[in-house]
């Protein structure tokens, strides 16, 4: 085994946390956090150790460092904060702190009535070290200190001098760097804007916004339902695909395998033939012009909505693909190319692309280009169709492309799929993902599946998205649970995730019936035909949602996930749950009824130091949903739900003193 290139390097770097892979893929946060980094920082004998965190912005050469505070057993752990969009850089050095071991055995021998002078001497020769990596205000410093050590004269003074924390405080700041041990790796941390993390999204069909009834709907019609969208409280305004539709093997309604006259076909079987024709850089005509899709950035921008995209990279056989690039497309024994299927399902009206194309650099630029041709139009979100069924290789680079040019652009991956795979996929640059929620309905599989997202190693780097259902998806739950279980669904998708999102206006008006029995999906799917939907039907979810996301504003613990935790109760139908800012200024306690047909009662157990409440102090519960306020002193409350209003969700308010307080802290 060689000799290292500095045998002199004594002191060891490991265990850093958080690293993901071996420093393979970054952590992730937002414009604003803060990053807490641990590492085991230790060296042989006794000698005392000093760690740095070290951190730069990736196009800022020079490292700040921070001290690092020992936490015990050789365990160190410092921050730093991230403000700006990109990526930074950290690691974590180690180095042998010879003036604090010097300074802590002079304090040992002055205490012990020991000479010395000596000593004092050692010590100014490491202060004047020190003053020549200094700077030259900092080192004329040192060096004054280092003359009073020096003088034998006025020895008290000197020893004083010596034990000055201000000396110490300086002495930190320059080590020595030649005897340095460096982590091994540097760390990234990818810092995207708050979107990332914080978002609700509304999806929405735009063929299916005309006001008049069999009218194919238009951008035009979508501006005039964005008042709708912004007056529930959403700030993403997510579109299925807006290219045109294949007509050669089109489904019919219902996923028919037979269109009928005047069928409109699924948006994700991209690509037509003719004049009106296209791909993934087109525009379904019926839908407007790219003047008029610009005219709808714009207008729901001043309303506080951001437009995202649905970006599926697959083919009808129309799309221009196909005919231009036939070795993007896997080819059967016969020359015919293969259509998508999930057997015994066929889907003929779709070309998958192969990824194992030997064109397949040409087809990761187009590819790439797609997502390019829409940043330029001003789309900054896009929603991505099964990127699971795509290579993971070119998801790294496409991304990473994309965020070198564009840091603001944002990725919710679709991954309704295997729990490595979906990770991946968040750890190659996905900003979000949808997740499992929607099949998580008890109140073990809530607790145990969210805890896993708050706590472990994913909280690093899966943003989870919450959706209860979508176009693809009506669980069960849904198809049986009536209105309850539409609220009780909402709140928890709402409290449990920074984000989530509703597939509209199907969800506030409670579509539930399927296909057919034990399908998950829709009776008259809006997939495959236009939908009239009235939005003023009775019975509306309208005012719960836009109840619902006020309070999500105005609650920055709903903002994040990182406080989650989840608290006793005697029923299973009864989950209690509460969640907390950041600084902790802000709790929040939800307390959902899981049974849709029965009123629940029972007593919940509050962990009061999770919510960062004293024993015995008085604190008020307000809830956001039905207005009721109330006093509480013991961890132990009382709660009855009924289907009508499935849902508490308290915001916690401290330092209630007695009932004269109570408005007062509303």
């Amino acid at each position: 085994m060689p000799k290292p290139a500095d045998g002199r390097k004594r002191v060891v770097v490991e265990s850093v946390q958080p690293e993901i892979d071996a420093g393979r893929f970054p952590v992730k946060r937002i414009v604003g956090d803060t990053v807490r980094a641990e590492a085991d920082v230790f060296a042989d004998g006794h000698d005392h150790v000093a760690a740095r965190l070290l951190f730069r912005y990736c196009d800022v050469p020079q490292w700040t460092a921070v001290p690092m505070q020992p936490l015990g057993n050789d365990r160190w752990r410092a921050e730093f904060s991230v403000a700006r969009v990109g990526e930074y850089l950290y690691t974590v050095s180690g180095t042998i702190d010879h003036f604090d071991t010097w300074r802590s055995d002079l304090e040992k021998r002055i205490a012990a009535g020991q000479k010395v002078a000596v000593d004092l001497l050692n010590g100014a020769q490491l202060v004047e070290e020190a003053a020549e990596r200094a700077g030259r205000d900092d080192a004329d410093v040192l060096r004054r200190w280092a003359a009073q050590m020096r003088d034998a004269e006025k020895l008290e003074a000197a020893q004083t001098a010596a034990l000055d924390p201000a000396l110490a405080a300086m002495m930190a700041t320059y080590p020595d760097p030649a005897l340095e041990t460096r982590y091994e790796r540097e760390l990234r941390v990818c810092v995207d804007r708050e979107r990332a993390r914080y978002s609700a999204w509304y999806e929405m069909f735009p063929r299916s916004t005309a006001a008049e009834a069999g009218r194919h709907g238009t951008f035009k019609d979508v501006e005039a339902r964005l008042d709708y969208v912004a007056g529930l409280g959403f700030d993403v305004l997510y579109l299925p695909p807006i290219h045109p539709i294949g007509r050669s093997f089109r489904k019919g309604r219902n996923n028919s395998e037979t269109a009928e006259p005047g069928d409109v076909g699924s948006p994700w079987a991209i690509g037509a033939a003719g004049p009106d024709g296209g791909g993934h850089t087109a525009i379904h005509p019926e839908l407007g012009t790219f003047d008029d899709f610009q005219h709808l950035l714009r207008v729901a921008a001043a309303k506080g909505l951001e437009l995202a995209l649905d970006i599926a990279f697959q083919c009808s056989p129309d799309h221009p693909w196909v005919q231009e690039h036939p070795a993007w497309f896997k080819h059967r024994a016969d020359g015919s190319i293969q259509y998508a299927e999930n057997p015994p399902k066929k889907y003929q009206d779709i070309y998958p692309l192969d990824f194992e194309s030997s064109d397949w650099p040409a087809l990761w630029d187009a590819l790439r280009d797609v997502f390019l041709f829409w940043i330029e139009q001003g789309v900054r979100i896009f929603r991505v169709d099964n990127p699971h069924t795509k290579a993971f290789p070119f998801w790294e680079w496409c991304i990473g492309e994309i965020k070198r040019d564009y840091p603001d652009a944002l990725f919710l991956a679709e991954a309704f799929t295997r729990p490595r795979v979906m990770q991946r996929l968040a750890k190659l640059g996905f900003s979000q993902s949808y997740t499992y929620f929607t099949w998580r309905n008890t109140k073990q599989e809530i607790t145990e599946y969210f805890t896993e997202l708050a706590e472990s190693p994913l909280r690093e780097y899966l943003r989870p998205n919450l959706w209860p259902n979508t176009p693809d998806i009506l669980p069960e739950a849904l198809q049986i649970g009536g209105r309850a279980a539409f609220l009780s669904r909402l709140v928890l998708a709402a409290t449990l995730g920074p984000s989530y999102g509703i597939y509209g206006p199907a969800f506030e008006l409670g579509e539930h019936e399927p296909l057919r029995p034990g399908s998950e999906e829709y009776l008259h799917s809006e997939k495959y035909e236009i939908r009239e939907w009235n939005l003023d039907t009775p019975g509306s979810l309208a005012g719960a949602i836009a109840l619902l996301n006020r309070s999500r504003r105005e609650n920055a613990a709903l903002h994040a996930s990182h406080h989650l935790h989840f608290h006793t109760t005697d029923s299973s139908s009864l989950i209690a749950y509460s969640k907390s800012s950041l600084d902790e200024s802000n709790t929040v306690l939800m307390i959902v009824n899981l049974d849709p047909h029965h009123k629940q009662a029972g007593w919940i157990d509050l962990d009061l130091d999770a919510m960062h409440i004293r024993p015995g102090e008085t604190f008020q519960v307000w809830d956001h949903l039905s207005g009721a306020r109330f006093l509480w002193q013991s961890p132990r409350a009382y709660v009855e739900l009924s289907p009508e209003m499935p849902a508490h969700l308290f915001r916690v308010q401290r330092r209630v003193r007695s009932e004269k307080d109570f408005d007062y802290y509303q």
